[in-house]
């Protein structure tokens, strides 16, 4: 595919399942309208996020009532991702939901079209407390769609430069960030773009993007859900670190046309192919097992010991 149109959307999606499919089918004509082959939704579009995140010294009660609170927890093959393959036709759609796995929880997100689905993920990295509602994943695995090789994190994962470089390591052309990013919970501000989380949120998209020389396409809840108020700033991000479109602090659709072969190309062709020019045998430290103050474990020690 020569040039590829790219829709992400920073929306907002609550617990009402059917305001959340009407609100889907709405960005995929809003999609469609605009030529797109790829659309992407935030976190939890099916059955919204969590209401706030707790954990710290909240009261017994405040755990229960959060935890009665929980969205829906959803089968990958069950009727409801069904229902947004039945409505995807020829566009690709990542979407993220609550994913039941017997009585496990995961936050996850998916790949989808009128074929099926093409790529599932589960989130890894677990912010403020998530950990008390859902349980970890444990792998970054890119794959094959019509769009392109794609890989899939959410929210939190984008902080961590190592998650990014495993989808690029992987053959990652496309990684698709799915949020439901907050503003800051301190020093709070009246206008979104002076939010220093919104700041956080815009930084990690560019510089993932142009650490990895890929496109990053970056959705956002939007709105507010429980104690949580959302920065919108959904974009799409060029390998040269380019923001080619967003939505701003407001909520609505951005759409760009990409040669992903072209730009990636040009990004790479040069002198400086980052992934090329690596330096993996001097990186020992960076998968060292270190404590909460910063220094290697006792086991690392010796793993190192038992390598020299």
């Amino acid at each position: 595919m020569m040039n590829l149109t790219i829709s992400v959307a920073a929306a907002e999606f609550g617990r009402d399942m059917e305001e959340g499919y009407r609100t889907i089918a709405r960005l995929i004509e809003q999609a469609r309208l605009r030529g797109s082959h790829l659309l992407v939704l935030p976190e939890a579009c099916l059955g919204g996020y969590l209401p706030s995140l707790g954990g710290g010294d909240e009261s017994e009660e405040a755990k229960q009532r959060r935890l009665r609170a929980l969205p829906p927890a959803l089968a990958l093959d069950g009727p409801e991702l069904r229902r947004v393959v039945d409505m995807a036709g020829d566009l690709v759609i990542t979407l993220g939901f609550c994913e039941a796995d017997g009585e496990t929880r995961y936050n996850a997100a998916v790949t989808l079209s009128g074929d099926g689905i093409l790529g599932s993920y589960r989130k890894v990295h677990q912010p403020l407390g998530e950990n008390l509602c859902y349980a970890a994943g444990f792998e970054y695995k890119a794959f094959d769609t019509p769009v392109g090789r794609m890989g899939m994190q959410i929210c939190y994962d984008k902080a961590f430069p190592e998650a990014a470089r495993a989808l690029a390591l992987d053959g990652a052309e496309i990684i698709t960030s799915l949020s439901a990013w907050p503003t800051a919970r301190t020093q709070t501000v009246p206008n979104l773009e002076d939010d220093r989380w919104k700041r956080r949120f815009d930084i990690f998209d560019q510089a993932r993007a142009v650490e990895n020389q890929l496109v990053w396409v970056a959705s956002n809840q939007a709105g507010t859900f429980g104690s949580l108020r959302f920065v919108c700033s959904a974009k799409i991000v060029g390998p040269g670190g380019d923001v080619l479109a967003t939505t701003g602090v407001e909520p609505g659709l951005a759409t760009a046309t990409v040669d992903v072969a072209e730009v990636l190309g040009l990004a790479r062709g040069g002198g400086m192919y980052n992934l090329r020019d690596r330096r993996p045998d001097l990186y020992h430290s960076v998968i060292r097992e270190y404590d909460v103050v910063g220094q290697p474990t006792a086991a690392s020690t010796d793993l190192e010991s038992a390598h020299a």
